[in-house]
Parts: structure tokens; sequence; C-alpha cells
């Protein structure tokens, strides 16, 4: 069993050495040096697509884990050239589906399988077993089926369907994802408003979220873990990053007219999250001082009264405070 990885970043690492500790041969080829690990652990290291090619046989399995757009057509018009008839190339990366379907039927007018492959785990999937979602040919599928089982967890690959299939539910998923993200931000942003008021314990709270609840999961024991790690969250910026694939879902959404407001405003809280001017609020500051005479900046008289109006005999911050 062999195969060669494009790509030895964060996930093809992972992958490579998930690979290498399963006995399969692995070839790796990456914009600089690969990984001491790697080549301690017996990974073959080329510097050249023909290299590649020339230290594996075929029906190659050839992953790609590299940022979407591109570098992945580049390979695809190399691979198009050099590969034999029934190799396999597999994009392993987020790449956009109308896109994966695009590089099917050029490698297939070649007699060149292509695989889209959505990759899911994150770092410690790839590492320890992955999550995999295969569109593509399943003649290609059933080829790939010995190595899939090696690299992914327990029951972690499936034949999702034709080609874009695979990197289109894993687009969904990552929508998905993002919305399960926001809301358990949003519960952990009102947990700490509320600790102002009554002590709670979070190794409690999370021992309990964790343990048999109906939200018990993955994402939650990386915030429980996290939490602690990182004392809490006056040290992290609220600065969010993200690679823009889900971008690609909203659009999609819109042209199918399928509501996804949870997901779309996820999205947009990201956006929220990198804004520091923050023209919006001002704008809405500016138009209230015109209309109300409202004040610009915070005002304790108000603040004040605020209280007062939402304080209702279900909930009375002075209860806490006694």
């Amino acid at each position: 069993m062999e195969m060669a990885i494009i790509g030895l970043g964060k996930m093809g690492m992972g992958i490579a050495l998930r690979a290498l500790e399963q006995n399969i041969k692995v070839v790796g080829l990456t914009r600089s040096n690969a990984p001491e690990q790697l080549i301690e652990q017996g990974l073959i290291e080329v510097h050249q697509i023909e290299e590649l090619i020339a230290n594996t046989s075929s029906p190659r399995n050839i992953f790609l884990y590299i940022p979407s757009g591109k570098a992945i057509d580049e390979y695809v018009e190399q691979f198009a050239r050099l590969l034999n008839e029934d190799d396999i190339v597999i994009d392993g990366g987020n790449s956009y589906w109308g896109d994966s379907i695009r590089r099917y039927h050029f490698l297939a007018s070649k007699k060149i399988h292509f695989i889209d492959l959505g990759t899911s785990g994150g770092i410690s999937g790839a590492r320890n077993g992955a999550c995999f979602m295969v569109g593509g040919d399943s003649e290609a599928y059933e080829m790939l089926v010995p190595v899939l089982d090696k690299l992914s967890t327990q029951n972690g690959h499936a034949y999702i369907g034709p080609a874009g299939s695979g990197h289109l539910v894993k687009l969904i998923h990552n929508g998905i994802e993002f919305g399960m993200l926001q809301a358990i931000g949003e519960g952990m942003a009102l947990i700490e408003r509320f600790k102002e008021l009554i002590s709670l314990d979070m190794e409690a709270v999370f021992k309990t979220y964790r343990h048999g609840s109906v939200i018990r999961s993955w994402l939650i024991d990386l915030m429980a873990q996290q939490y602690k790690e990182q004392g809490g969250f006056s040290r992290i910026p609220a600065y969010v990053e993200d690679t823009g694939e889900v971008n690609w879902l909203l659009n999609d959404a819109i042209h199918l007219e399928v509501p996804i407001p949870i997901i779309n405003l996820s999205v947009m809280e990201i956006f929220r999250s990198r804004d520091e001017i923050k023209n919006d609020y001002k704008s809405v500051a500016m138009m209230r001082h015109a209309f109300g005479g409202h004040p610009f900046g915070p005002m304790d008289e108000l603040k004040l009264e605020r209280k007062k109006s939402r304080i209702s005999s279900e909930f009375s911050e002075e209860q806490y405070e006694h």
C-alpha cells in the first residue's frame, strides 16, 4: 500500500503520520522542507512532480492537502500530462464543489480519476483517524477503500455520490459547524455575564454539559479544554479568522432560495468580530442623537433606568446579590 501527499501542513502532516504508522508507503512533496518528524517516520521526500511519480507505482493515489483555488488547477494540469490512466487524484482540501466537478471532467477526458474528498475531524482527526466524505466515480472509491480504512476513524468514510458531492457535503458540514460554534459562543457569553451576579463553578458547568446532556459534543469538550487552558477569556482577542469557504454556501443558498438564517448570521458575526471601527454602531448613535437627543457613549443615569425597566419578578439582580 502506498500513497503520495502534496502539502504537508497541519492536515497533510497528520494524514501522512497516520499513514506511516499504518505501514503505508508515503511519498511527500511540500513547498518547504518536510517536517523532520515525517522523515524520521519514513516519509520519502521529493521536490518535483516528476520525482513523486517516479517514486510511486500505478494506479497511484495522490492526495492534495493544499489551499483551494489556482494551485489545485496548476497541479491538475500537470497531472493531466504526466499521470497514467486509472491513477487517482484526491483533493482533500476545502475546494468549492463546482470546481471539483470541472476538474473531474477535465481529468476524466484523460482517463484519470478525480476524487473530491471532504475531510473532517480537524488536526487531531488527521493524526488519529479522520472522517472522509467521498465524491467521484464509485470504482475509484473502491480502489481507495483499503487506504481510507487505514486513514479514517471507525466507520469514518463513505461514498457520497458523483463528482462534487464530497466537497458539497463537507461545505454544508462547515456551515452547520459555524452555527454550532456561534450558539456555544453565545451561551458562554451569557454565562460570563451571569458570573458577575452569581457564583458559578465553571468546572462543574462543563462537567454536566459534557456528560449526558443534550448538547454534549466534541465542540463542548474543546470549549471546556480551552477555557481551562487559557484561564477564561481575558487573554483571547475577539477577532475571529476563517478561510472563507462558508461564504460560498451562502451564495449557493441564495441562488437556490433556501433560507439558512443561523448559518448566515454566524458568518456575519465573524465579520463583525473583525470590525474595530464599528461605523454601523456609530451611525445608529448619530441618528438616535438626532431624533431623540440620545447621548453619545455611555450615560450612568440611562444605565440605571435601563436596569429598572428590564427587571421583573422573574429576574432581579438584587435577588442574586442577597
